[in-house]
């Protein structure tokens, strides 16, 4: 099973970050306030990127990778080899 890294735009211009293995599912569900607390009170207008990895353990890994970058960084994550 494939999992994916994805980067959310919210409605407040803030971006949000989270790892999934369905990205239309889970997309769905910030859009229904039924994702993230922060997507709740923030709900999403697109899904900026996505980047795939084999397993859960190497999305979280590159989710926290991802987390610790100044905001004019991020999108260049998904475009790299990390």
């Amino acid at each position: 099973m494939t999992w994916k890294l994805y980067l959310l735009e919210c409605n407040n211009g803030a971006y949000y970050a989270g790892i999934t293995n369905d990205l239309d599912a889970r997309f769905a569900a910030h859009l229904a306030g039924k994702g993230a607390r922060y997507t709740r009170a923030n709900p999403p207008i697109k899904i900026l990127a996505s980047k795939p990895y084999p397993d859960r353990s190497s999305a979280s890994v590159a989710e926290a990778q991802l987390k610790k970058l100044p905001r004019n960084k991020k999108l260049n994550f998904f475009e790299s080899d990390q």
